[in-house]
């Protein structure tokens, strides 16, 4: 019986929304020079929680960027909006056949809002717009009314790995031959809830977020959106498109160990990684630099950094994570953004606040300074609770 043919899949055009900057220009900018996108929470009252900083995206000029009718919505959709008018800059012959999107809260804050507005027994106005932007969807269904695209969406919550998880079924079903353009990522807006729940299991830092330090004292929590249009690479050149880069395997894996820590001998992020590698056709020696899920807690770092160690001992390693904290189900799809930044302009982005390696790696830690360097293959890591664990391969266009 003949084997299904595998089609390659091209990344025609990125759009990125952040704490590193509005815009590929900007986000390159800031990665090349580790600025520190980690400030003071604005958003709600952290008087009482341990951890008070975050990676905000700034939503006053997001909101002068959207239209009048747009200015009402969450700031989830204003970022989804932004992400995806950069993709229509980029290549406006992009049209997609589908949207494959990641993410874990939706518009988490207009929820909780609504929710404290009903023990008042006061009739607020605002209930309705609250509850109407609140879905996970609602974000998503806001960018395609803005770009103009019709087209069916799906939406993959899978914890931390929700957006490496989107582009990596994206990619799967171009390469299979279920379609041909896929726009593919995710979003996260901070919320209240989130942000407490994370400091009251102790998983967020007062201090610095230092990942892959051996003195790491746990996460800061960010946000963000970022899409990335992919298409059956026969079509794209056939069109003349610009390919940005090449995306050549996925890999997932579930340990199925604990609720929120994950299997202490890192079978599940080596198993996503040797996944990604056997999906692209490649062996470990061709990875030129990890792009870390690194989110600085005592065991995800160890058992991440001791997968790493096994698969790649010599391959260079950071989590931009330090310069922007953790944006949860969109953390994959901004990673897979900077990855492909990196592919294209030949360079490390940093692992800042870094001061100590632990001495149980093996792996170079790219640490506090981006560096020059020859980039062709790059692994993009995101593992979540629950032992959901995905990497993405990508590879240079040369």
């Amino acid at each position: 019986m003949a084997s299904t043919p595998k089609h390659r899949v091209a990344i025609t055009a990125l759009g990125i929304v952040s704490p590193l900057g509005i815009g590929c220009a900007e986000t390159l900018q800031s990665l090349q020079t580790g600025r520190d996108c980690v400030s003071p929470v604005t958003a709600f009252d952290v008087s009482q929680t341990r951890c008070k900083t975050a990676g905000q995206v700034d939503t006053t000029a997001l909101k002068a960027l959207a239209t009048a009718k747009e200015k009402r919505l969450h700031p989830a959709s204003h970022m989804m909006i932004t992400a995806t008018r950069e993709v229509q800059a980029t290549d406006p012959g992009f049209v997609p056949e589908l949207l494959v999107i990641g993410t874990t809260s939706g518009g988490m804050s207009y929820g909780e809002a609504f929710f404290r507005s009903l023990p008042t027994q006061k009739h607020d106005r605002r209930r309705a717009n609250w509850l109407a932007n609140y879905a996970p969807q609602k974000p998503v269904v806001d960018a395609c009314t803005a770009a103009g695209f019709t087209v069916p969406a799906q939406i993959i919550a899978n914890a931390c790995a929700s957006g490496s998880n989107a582009v990596g079924h994206a990619y799967t079903l171009i390469r299979s031959g279920q379609k041909r353009r896929v726009l593919s990522g995710g979003y996260d807006a901070i919320s209240e809830m989130v942000f407490c729940g994370f400091d009251c299991l102790q998983a967020s830092t007062p201090e610095k977020i230092r990942p892959f330090d051996k003195d790491r004292t746990g996460l800061v929590l960010g946000e963000g959106a970022a899409l990335i249009a992919l298409e059956n690479w026969d079509d794209a050149t056939a069109r003349g498109a610009t390919i940005l880069a090449e995306l050549i395997g996925y890999g997932i894996a579930t340990d199925n160990y604990h609720l929120t820590q994950p299997n202490p001998s890192g079978i599940g992020p080596l198993l996503a990684m040797q996944r990604a590698l056997a999906s692209a056709g490649i062996t470990a020696d061709a990875v030129d630099y990890i792009n870390a899920h690194g989110t600085a807690t005592v065991f995800n770092d160890a058992t991440e950094g001791l997968a790493i160690s096994q698969l790649c001992p010599d391959v260079p390693v950071s989590s931009t994570k330090s310069m922007m904290g953790h944006s949860l189900g969109a953390a994959g799809a901004i990673e897979a953004v900077f990855s492909v930044l990196a592919l294209q302009h030949q360079f490390l982005p940093p692992n800042i606040n870094h001061r100590e390696a632990d001495p149980a790696w093996t792996f170079p830690v790219v640490a506090n300074e981006a560096r020059a360097a020859k980039v062709n293959c790059v692994l993009s890591n995101s593992f979540g609770f629950g032992g959901t664990n995905a990497t993405v391969a990508l590879k240079k266009n040369i």
